[in-house]
């Protein structure tokens, strides 16, 4: 999804970073434990990352996702005193970073504390600021992500610590078996395809499968950011397109521009099958691997509709 401006109303956060300084932090772990349940408060900043966090935590922790509606930007996200309270609470966060929900850094901040594991995803994979934020695209940082997770859960109950290794082991080879599996089978089936797409959301996954993203890195970005493509790199996106030098267009069904809307129109006209992806879990119910599954069969079948097979 395309990035705020640089100034935006700040009245919801500086109402948030006040809750904070009012109740966060001084509630202890105990009492924050004994309100819980005898749960481990943890929480992410999208749903994306709540669903992993949720899986490894198991019946240990309760989750709470600050963003859940797949219509909500997390970019433009102006958080509230509830939003505040959970983080503050919570004895692991997890947020994207690279800019991408940087209201979540700036509450952190504001409420500091050193029992708790703050999990930024960008530091942790590596990606710098400006880079490619959607990092839930890399099967290989998705699964640093849980490792880092289950530390975080670990430090923060370790008379459990065996609990959330053997959740972490499940994870790995049981709910994420299918999403290796499809990884894989797509990899050899399909590896240097050409394939265009939308924007930068796609780029970790088709280095993944070995896909050859053939679409101007200049259009990918300018649509990431919700700036204006140049006019060269939308007719080369287009010209690709009608002329089917690639096989599948994927696009960001939340993100679909003017400019993403011709190629889209361009591509079913040429007869290039499309495949819609999202940037946070929809339906939002289902997990995270159900997510992914679901939207890796739909690009095994374009991919293996365009190759004929």
């Amino acid at each position: 999804m395309p990035a705020p401006a640089t100034t935006r109303p700040v009245a919801a956060l500086a109402a948030a970073l006040l809750a904070v300084g009012l109740t966060g932090c001084a509630t202890s772990p105990r009492v924050q434990q004994a309100a819980s349940g005898g749960l481990i408060e943890v929480a992410a900043s999208t749903n994306v990352w709540n669903s992993i966090l949720s899986q490894l935590g198991g019946s240990h922790v309760r989750a709470t996702s600050i963003i859940s509606n797949p219509q909500t930007d997390p970019h433009a996200y102006e958080p509230t005193p509830a939003d505040a309270r959970t983080i503050a609470r919570s004895r692991v966060f997890v947020e994207n970073g690279v800019g991408y929900d940087p209201w979540a850094a700036q509450i952190v901040a504001a409420s500091p504390d050193e029992r708790r594991t703050v999990i930024d995803v960008g530091r942790l994979t590596g990606v710098p600021d400006g880079g490619n934020p959607h990092r839930w695209y890399s099967p290989t940082d998705v699964s640093k992500v849980a490792d880092a997770i289950t530390a975080g859960l670990k430090k923060a109950d370790p008379d459990d610590a065996g609990y959330f290794d053997e959740r972490r082991r499940s994870f790995e080879t049981v709910e994420l078996g299918p999403y290796h599996r499809l990884i894989d089978e797509i990899r050899a089936g399909y590896a240097g395809t050409p394939v265009g797409a939308s924007e930068s959301i796609f780029a970790p996954l088709a280095d993944a499968l070995g896909l050859r993203l053939t679409t101007p890195a200049g259009f990918l970005q300018a649509i990431s950011e919700g700036a204006e493509p140049s006019a060269a790199d939308k007719a080369a996106s287009e010209r690709q397109l009608s002329d089917r030098a690639v096989k599948v267009y994927v696009y960001n069904s939340q993100n679909a521009t003017p400019d993403v809307a011709a190629q889209l129109a361009v591509a079913r006209r040429a007869g290039v099958p499309v495949v819609g992806v999202t940037e946070t879990i929809d339906p939002p119910d289902a997990s995270f691997q159900q997510w992914q599954v679901s939207q890796l069969q739909a690009l095994r079948s374009a991919l293996a509709q365009a190759s004929g097979r």
